[in-house]
């Protein structure tokens, strides 16, 4: 069954707690408890928990005790407050103290897990408000993702139809062809759009601080650890996780990703007790996974855990008609962060950008026109101020001589290439072999230049 979240319960009777507890364990929740209001305010029980049950009456500390401890310590976290013995004023104070609601024994079950689901909505908003508040003030994104492209049209179909479901879904393509941006869409377009989109950089992360990153951390679990951190697994409770260049995880990340995947919960580094999380996966990758898995350096459980739903996102020379319109947005975008007055890109330079290559991708073609923008003295921006390779691979194109000795290797260097893949009808690895260079090598001089090899 689905885990639901993470509850402390907190009553000094066994009976009515373990009760409790199996009921709330049969209906998904992870159940964590403690046999007093002393015992429950304890670091390691109150860790990840999404919402607190208390009993009001027991010996030395009542509940309504606990209710204020707690709203002191922890306001965003809900208390329900339960009593075989209820009276007008013991509610009045509870709530008063900060209690999320108040509830007579005994409780329907039906009614208490929607008392529980709103409790853990409230929770939930608290943790994305925390983490949209730590994000980049700059970060900065387009409502829907940009292109006009036939190629572009059907990714952007695939990833609504993709949306409303939980589905994992792959996105392949080479860097900087706007993977991100997909996935920000089947988020927007899910049931989880108003809970946390987090984005994880698998390769920045090294392989000594993946546990910490992705589970998080207690104060003092090991050197280094001066306060407790949340692991982007749980900021995205409830949200969607996007886990970009997946394929640079290392095997011992692969495998514990494997395993909050399959268990739904994780153990924190400190914690003695497991974390629960929710999260819709989305992944990223820019090499191929099927290769890597067949090389031994992806494990192939993840593999087909995560390839439910693969979305293939073309590169930028493949979808020229996407370009002006790319170009047009950045020159909007970064005519207003620089304080520039740029309107236009002139008709010379728009043709040369729909004619380059591209081998950057989006994330190339945004560059250029920060470039050209903060270049600019004028409204427009002209050919003449694109970088010089762009210029002469127009030129090259058109017969004319490149101006530049960078542009002249370029052109020698595709001259090359062409005929080794001339010369092996195609195929990589033969035509690697005859220039000397290893196949992958050769796959990155393919791309820099727009060939295409079997």
């Amino acid at each position: 069954m689905k885990k639901a979240g993470t509850v402390l319960l907190v009553d000094d009777e066994d009976y009515v707690r373990d009760s409790l507890a199996k009921l709330l364990e049969r209906r998904g929740w992870i159940v964590r408890v403690a046999s007093s209001a002393k015992d429950a305010t304890q670091a390691h029980l109150l860790d990840g928990v999404d919402v607190v049950i208390s009993d009001l009456r027991m010996p030395d500390e009542d509940g309504l005790t606990l209710v204020g401890r707690l709203a002191k310590t922890d306001p965003a976290l809900p208390v329900i407050v339960l009593t075989g013995h209820g009276t007008v004023k013991s509610a009045v104070d509870c709530m008063k103290a900060g209690a999320f609601e108040y509830v007579m024994k005994p409780v329907e079950p039906d009614e208490l897990g929607i008392i529980l689901e709103r409790a853990t909505a409230q929770s939930d908003l608290k943790r994305e408000v925390d983490y949209l508040r730590d994000r980049k003030a700059s970060q900065e994104k387009h409502d829907e993702p940009l292109g006009v492209s036939a190629e572009w049209k059907q990714v952007v179909s695939i990833a609504e139809l993709a949306a409303p479901t939980d589905t994992s879904v792959l996105l392949v393509g080479e860097s900087g062809t706007g993977k991100e941006e997909v996935a920000q869409l089947i988020h927007r377009r899910s049931a989880r759009a108003e809970g946390a989109f987090v984005r994880v950089n698998c390769a920045a992360i090294p392989t000594e601080l993946f546990e910490s990153e992705f589970f998080g951390h207690r104060k003092g679990a090991f050197t280094g650890a001066v306060s407790d951190r949340v692991g982007r697994f749980r900021v995205a409770h409830h949200g969607t996780l996007f886990l970009d260049e997946i394929n640079s995880l290392p095997a011992i990340a692969q495998a514990k990703v494997l395993r909050v995947l399959q268990d739904g919960s994780f153990d924190r580094v400190g914690d003695s007790l497991p974390t629960n999380v929710d999260v819709r996966l989305i992944c990223a990758s820019n090499a191929d996974l099927a290769a890597e898995v067949e090389a031994g350096r992806f494990r192939p459980d993840l593999y087909y855990r995560i390839n439910v739903l693969t979305i293939a996102i073309p590169p930028l020379r493949e979808r020229p008609d996407d370009v002006p319109v790319l170009a047009r947005a950045f020159v909007e975008e970064f005519s207003a962060r620089l304080n520039k007055g740029v309107r236009t890109i002139d008709d010379a330079a728009m043709a040369a950008l729909r004619r380059y290559g591209w081998p950057g991708n989006v994330r190339e073609l945004r560059n250029v026109v920060e470039r050209g923008v903060l270049l600019a003295s004028g409204d427009t921006i002209g050919e003449d101020l694109l970088p010089a390779d762009i210029r002469d691979a127009a030129r090259e194109e058109n017969g004319e001589p490149p101006t530049t000795l960078r542009a002249a290797l370029a052109a020698e260097e595709r001259r090359l290439l062409e005929e080794a893949l001339r010369r092996s009808q195609g195929v990589r690895r033969e035509a690697a072999r005859s220039l000397g260079i290893d196949e992958r090598n050769l796959g990155y001089f393919l791309k820099k230049h727009g060939l295409t090899g079997k």
